[in-house]
C-alpha cells in the first residue's frame, strides 16, 4: 500500500483503495492509502507550522528544489508517462507528453522563484518612499482533477512552492498513482518537513477539511462546476482566497473559406483526443452552411479512421474512458442527443475490445441546435455536436451563446474574420487554425463566465494567486 506524505513522513492508514486500469480492468496498478479527516488535519497543521520559515527562506533554495523536481520528472518521463497512461487511459504518447509538460513546469517555476520583482515609488508627500512587494499568501490547499493527473498538480504545486507557500495536495480519487509518484519525487527535493503534504482520500473528508480549516489561506481547485460552486461558497464564507477552473463547452467555428483538411484535423483532435476528457475540448462544432455537407463527410471519414484501443498499445489513437461511471454518463448523453432530435452520424456506443475496459466509439451528432442539452452541458467525453451557421456573424453568436468561456476556436483563412473573432470571442483562450485542446505551460491558462473564477493559472500570471501585495511607506 502506498502511503500518504505528511510533515515529512510517509504514513499508512486503516483504509486503502485499488487503482484499476481503465484499459484492462483486470490490471491493478497498486493500492493507495485513504486518509480520513484526522490525517487531513495533521497535514494542514504541518503546512501551517512550516509556512513562516519557508516563506522567508532564500529564493535560491526554492529555485534549486524546483529544479531538482523538474529534472527528475524529465529524466523519468517514459516511466511516469507509462504509469499515467495505465491509470488514466491516455495514449502512451499523450501520457509521456503530459509528464514532459509537468517537468517543464517545475523548471519554469524554478526560474520564477528568482524573478520576483517589486516597485519603488516616490510618494506624493515629500520625504517618503514607497516599496511595493509581494509575499506568499500562506498555506495553499490544492484539489486536482483526474483528467490531467500530473500536469495540473504540477501547475498548481510548482508556483505555490516557488512563491514561498506551503501545500496540502489532495489528488482525485481516480488517479492516485501519478500523485503519489510526484509526491515521492518532491519528498526527496530537500524541502523542509511540512512544506509539501500529500493527502489521498475522499472529497467528503479530505476535501472538506481543506475548505473548512481557517489555516488554509487559499484554495486552488480544478474540477466540476457543481463542486467548484461549493468550493467558492466555502472559501467566501471564511474569506479565503479561491482559484477555480471548472470546465467548458468550447466552440470550434469553421468558415466557408477554411482549409477543410486543417479544420477537420482541428475538430478531431479537439473533440476526441484524450477521449474528449479535457476541459478545453471542442464539443460544439459550428460550420458555415457553404461547407457544412462536405465538412460532415470529411469529419465522419476521419473519425472512422481513428483506432480505439488499450492506452499502452502502439498505434492507439484514443484510449478508454477513464472510469465506468464516466462511460455511463457519456452513453446517457448519446441517448439524450437522439431524443432531442440530433442526427447521430456515427459512433456513440460502447465497444468490446481485446481487454475488458471502458471503451467507446467517438460520437458525431449532426444538425444540432444550440438549445439542445448536448450543446449546453459539458459531457466530458468523445461526443461532438455539429451545427450549421448562416454566416460568420451567426457562427460567432452561436459560439458565444454558452454559460462557459474557457476556449474558443476558429478555422478560417480570412484575416478580417480571424481578427474580429479573436477580439469578440467570449473566452479566456482563442485558437486560430489549431485545436482548442492544446496549451503551452509558460502562458496564462483560464477562462471567463462559468469556466473560471479568480486569477489565471500558469506562466508568470500565477503570481497573482500565490502571492499577496504589500505596500510599505518609509520616511527618509
Amino acid at each position: 500500500m502506498k502511503p500518504n506524505y505528511i510533515a515529512g513522513q510517509w504514513l499508512d492508514s486503516a483504509a486503502s483503495v485499488a487503482n484499476i486500469s481503465p484499459s484492462d480492468t483486470r490490471d491493478t496498478i497498486d493500492h493507495y492509502a485513504q486518509a480520513d479527516a484526522g490525517m487531513a488535519e495533521a497535514a494542514i497543521a504541518a503546512a501551517h507550522e512550516a509556512k513562516a520559515a519557508w516563506g522567508f527562506c532564500s529564493p535560491q533554495a526554492r529555485a534549486d528544489a524546483l529544479d531538482r523536481i523538474g529534472a527528475e520528472i524529465l529524466a523519468r518521463r517514459e516511466e511516469l508517462g507509462r504509469l499515467l497512461s495505465r491509470e488514466e487511459g491516455k495514449t502512451l504518447p499523450e501520457g509521456i507528453g503530459e509528464v514532459t509538460r509537468a517537468g517543464n513546469i517545475f523548471k519554469f517555476y524554478a526560474g520564477e522563484a528568482l524573478r520576483q520583482r517589486g516597485d519603488k515609488l516616490a510618494s506624493v508627500r515629500p520625504g517618503i518612499e514607497i516599496d511595493v512587494t509581494r509575499e506568499p499568501v500562506g498555506t495553499v490547499g490544492i484539489i486536482a482533477p483526474w483528467n490531467f493527473p500530473i500536469a495540473i498538480p504540477a501547475w498548481k504545486i510548482a508556483p505555490a512552492l516557488a512563491y514561498g507557500n506551503t501545500v496540502v495536495f489532495k489528488p482525485a480519487e481516480l488517479v492516485p498513482g501519478c500523485a503519489w509518484a510526484l509526491a515521492e519525487i518532491i519528498s526527496r527535493a530537500g524541502l523542509p518537513a511540512g512544506v509539501f503534504n500529500l493527502v489521498m482520500g475522499r472529497g467528503s473528508q479530505v476535501g472538506q477539511a481543506l475548505l473548512d480549516d481557517r489555516r488554509i489561506d487559499a484554495i486552488s481547485f480544478t474540477g466540476s462546476v457543481a463542486t467548484g460552486r461549493r468550493v467558492a461558497q466555502a472559501a467566501a464564507q471564511r474569506m479565503a482566497k479561491a482559484q477555480l477552473e471548472m470546465g467548458g463547452k468550447n466552440p470550434m467555428v469553421v468558415l466557408d473559406d477554411a482549409d477543410l483538411d486543417v479544420a477537420v484535423e482541428c475538430a478531431v483532435q479537439s473533440a476526441f483526443y484524450s477521449t474528449g476528457q479535457r476541459c478545453t475540448a471542442s464539443s460544439r462544432i459550428i460550420v458555415e452552411q457553404g461547407v457544412y455537407a462536405r465538412f460532415l463527410q470529411k469529419l465522419r471519414d476521419r473519425a472512422a479512421s481513428l483506432r480505439i484501443g488499450h492506452a499502452l498499445e502502439a498505434g492507439t489513437d484514443i484510449g478508454p474512458v477513464a472510469s465506468r461511471d464516466q462511460l455511463e454518463q457519456n452513453l446517457r448523453y448519446v441517448d439524450i442527443g437522439r431524443q432531442e432530435g440530433a442526427r447521430l452520424l456515427c459512433g456513440g456506443g460502447e465497444l468490446q475490445l481485446g481487454t475488458p475496459g471502458h471503451y467507446m466509439a467517438p460520437a458525431i451528432f449532426a444538425d444540432c441546435d444550440n438549445a439542445m442539452r448536448i450543446c449546453r452541458e459539458e459531457i466530458f467525453g468523445p461526443v461532438a455536436a455539429v451545427m450549421p451557421a448562416r454566416d460568420y456573424e451567426h457562427a460567432l453568436a452561436l459560439a458565444n451563446d454558452t454559460e462557459f468561456g474557457l476556449a474558443s476556436g476558429i478555422c478560417s483563412t480570412s484575416l478580417k474574420h480571424v481578427q474580429h473573432f479573436k477580439r469578440h470571442a467570449q473566452a479566456g483562450m482563442v485558437m486560430v487554425n489549431v485545436p482548442t485542446a492544446g496549451v503551452d505551460y509558460h502562458v496564462p491558462f483560464g477562462g471567463r463566465k462559468g469556466s473560471s473564477l479568480g486569477s489565471r493559472e500558469q506562466g508568470s500570471h500565477a503570481i497573482e494567486f500565490y502571492t499577496t501585495v504589500k505596500t510599505a511607506y518609509v520616511a527618509g
